[in-house]
């Protein structure tokens, strides 16, 4: 039996051929690493390291040579180094298992200890593909097809099971407010990002309440593994252009409603929601259906779809370290769809 080796704590460790042979050969047993070609680095809180691996005796079937490796490696990031955890064990436990097009792991562990969560998946960049983010062309067909994964995801653990008990999947509405508050989402509306925000709900204290009217909502129908951050900025086209989903730092359970108006509200310009949201969330709901799920109605779709609004309006609300042209982009297109739809009310806010 191949044991697991520690969970690297630097960059260093990570992209060590040794190291590198006892964490591949747990997926591709024989594995020799004989040497690693480090790529471009992007350090944020989160380090992303691209690498290029060469092996002794050439490369197992399967692995491609080009691969990428996430953990908190940076000196900001070991502070954090646990907000890894949910990521890594989705990789191990749930992106195969659901389905969703996502990146292809070839390695995610988590330390016992620390619960650092490292993940190595193949490098999409170099295979052709792009990341994207809100300054970034997105229509509504692209939408329809991140949706369908939407509902994938959701339909894999729809309903009461085993899932729903894990730590590391808890519900993190009301955690938020631990690192961001009020003055934050103020100090955003009052400066350049907030330029553009919807005047009718350019309230920071009311936008709070709402966020924390929906974490005070109990589990019930509809809810199941959500991403939780599914902002357009978290998706890729592959080399074909084909849409996946990444960045699961924030999974957790919830309710599908929040994946869903976030994600269509962030994903499109106002004037291409506006005509096109009723269609991709009857879309949505059709997908769930083809996925073995019986769709809630219209209605409460609609309910569900308004608190999802107000949900991603809070998460570019409370921003900071982002692009601030990005962050403006965001704040303008969920404020004017929280403005549209009542978001505030529908939350009895």
């Amino acid at each position: 039996m191949i044991t697991a080796p520690p969970v690297p704590a630097t960059l260093e460790q990570a992209l060590d051929p040794a190291w590198l042979t006892q964490a591949l050969g747990l997926r591709f047993p024989g594995i020799q690493v004989s040497a690693v070609v480090p790529g471009p680095v992007v350090e944020r809180l989160s380090t992303n390291a691209r690498f290029r691996i060469e092996c002794a005796g050439g490369l197992p079937d399967g692995l491609v040579p080009t691969l990428c490796v996430k953990g908190y490696f940076g000196e900001k990031g070991r502070e954090i180094a646990h907000v890894g955890e949910p990521e890594a064990r989705f990789y191990a436990v749930l992106a195969e298992a659901t389905g969703v097009r996502t990146l292809r792991a070839v390695y995610a562990d988590v330390d016992p200890t620390t619960r650092h969560g490292v993940v190595i998946t193949e490098d999409v960049v170099a295979a052709g593909g792009e990341f994207l983010d809100a300054l970034s062309e997105y229509s509504p067909e692209q939408t329809a097809q991140s949706l369908t994964e939407l509902a994938r995801l959701h339909a894999h653990s729809w309903g009461p099971n085993e899932l729903m008990d894990e730590p590391w999947l808890a519900s993190r509405l009301s955690t938020y407010f631990a690192y961001r508050g009020v003055d934050d989402i103020q100090a955003n509306f009052d400066g350049p990002v907030g330029a553009d925000v919807a005047p009718e709900v350019a309230d920071a204290e009311r936008l709070a309440t709402a966020l924390r009217a929906l974490a005070a909502r109990g589990e019930g129908p509809g809810w199941t593994v959500i991403h939780g951050d599914a902002h357009v900025g978290n998706l890729f086209l592959d080399a074909q252009g084909v849409p996946g989903l990444v960045d699961w730092q924030v999974v957790q359970r919830g309710h599908w409603g929040i994946d869903v108006g976030y994600h269509i509200a962030s994903a499109l310009t106002t004037a291409d929601r506006e005509r096109s949201e009723h269609d991709l969330l009857e879309h949505y709901l059709e997908s769930l259906r083809s996925f073995g799920v019986d769709p809630p109605p219209w209605d409460e779709a609609m309910d569900a779809y308004r608190a999802g609004i107000a949900y991603g309006y809070f998460m570019w609300a409370i921003t900071l370290v982002v692009k601030p042209a990005i962050i403006k982009v965001l704040l303008q297109r969920l404020s004017a769809a929280a403005a549209a739809h009542g978001s505030f009310a529908s939350l009895g806010v």
